[in-house]
């Protein structure tokens, strides 16, 4: 069994009910004394995961050398406050420690990935990366879960797996660390406009075109950056795409709903709580244009967000782009295998 600190109540806090009721020392720590309270007063976190008792066992704790000796430390926490509590937790992490970042998005004012932040945090530690379709509510719950775990080091996430797979948590292993983080963030935005689709009264078809078109651009802005173009045809491609896209579960599906019904983005996020989309509409228009890479429907959603423009506005925008022929924008970015 592992001793486990996890940074995080949301997120982390249902990977602390998984991995407590599997045997492991788990200890969670957030900045907010309320949440512990909270926490520690109903047994439960009644804002982010209602229902799901947590085990007495677990230590919830505002310290943050709770981290201290630990075998795994866990980022759950959204990706705006990584560094910062990156930097809190570096002087008590001994070198020995595997870091696994579970959460998903940039640094906004670098357009770093996670793992790159967290690399320059921790020179000395092994960084690996957890994606796929893994609601915080279901994992809390037991219901079976599949993830994909990357990292450049074939031992630590050889551990990873061995150490932190279950009967309802199965982990499966990649070395593209690029693809599992940029697939895992990307996918953010793909979800609000899905959202916005819905709240707008739109139909199946309609999703299903965002999502099936939205991993393109997911896929072509991504192998731009570095990654491989067969991650996205996996967990952490479109397993992520499809649950975030579809389930209530999801935020950023929950935020679209309210734009696409006529909400201003702004309320929408303050109401809606952490919405890793909208941050990463902005830090994906980004790397398109430093990139010279086409992604007309996360722009779209750029201006919907950002610029005022009516989601009606950017769907007529979208339908009558110039005509295209579909292997035009996807499989060319990713070679022809048959050559």
């Amino acid at each position: 069994m592992a001793k486990i600190a996890i940074l995080g109540c949301g997120f982390g806090a249902a990977l602390a009910v998984h991995w407590s009721k599997c045997g492991h020392e788990v200890s969670a720590w957030t900045k907010f004394e309320d949440e512990i309270n909270s926490i520690k007063r109903d047994c439960e976190n009644k804002k982010l995961l209602p229902g799901i008792k947590i085990p007495s066992e677990i230590n919830f704790t505002t310290d943050i050398s709770v981290v201290k000796d630990c075998d795994i430390l866990v980022f759950a926490i959204p990706s705006e406050f990584v560094r910062e509590a990156a930097e809190k937790a570096a002087e008590f992490t001994a070198s020995k420690t595997v870091i696994l970042n579970a959460g998903k998005g940039f640094e906004g004012s670098t357009l770093k990935r996670q793992s790159e932040v967290l690399g320059e945090v921790f020179p000395n530690n092994h960084i690996v990366v957890m994606s796929g379709p893994c609601h915080a509510e279901e994992v809390g719950r037991g219901i079976p879960t599949t993830v994909v775990c990357a990292g450049t080091d074939e031992n630590a996430v050889d551990y990873i797996q061995d150490t932190l797979q279950s009967e309802s948590l199965r982990i499966y292993l990649s070395d593209d660390v690029t693809g599992c983080e940029l697939g895992g963030a990307l996918k953010n935005t793909i979800a609000l406009c899905c959202g916005i689709a819905r709240g707008m009264g739109l139909g199946d078809n309609t999703i299903a075109a965002l999502m099936t078109r939205g991993l393109a651009e997911i896929t072509r802005l991504s192998v731009a950056l570095g990654a491989r173009w067969q991650t996205f045809t996996g967990l952490a491609g479109v397993g992520d795409l499809i649950v975030t896209c579809t389930s209530e579960h999801s935020r950023n599906h929950r935020a679209g709903k309210l734009i696409g019904g006529g909400m201003s983005a702004c309320e929408a996020v303050e109401k809606t709580g952490t919405v890793e989309g909208y941050g990463c509409a902005k830090s994906a228009m980004e790397l398109a244009k430093k990139c010279c890479i086409d992604i007309p429907i996360i722009e779209q959603l750029y201006k919907i967000l950002f610029d005022g423009v009516k989601p009606e506005q950017a769907l007529r925008a979208l339908m009558t782009r110039p005509s295209k022929h579909e292997q035009e924008e996807y499989w060319n970015c990713c070679g022809n295998t048959e050559e």
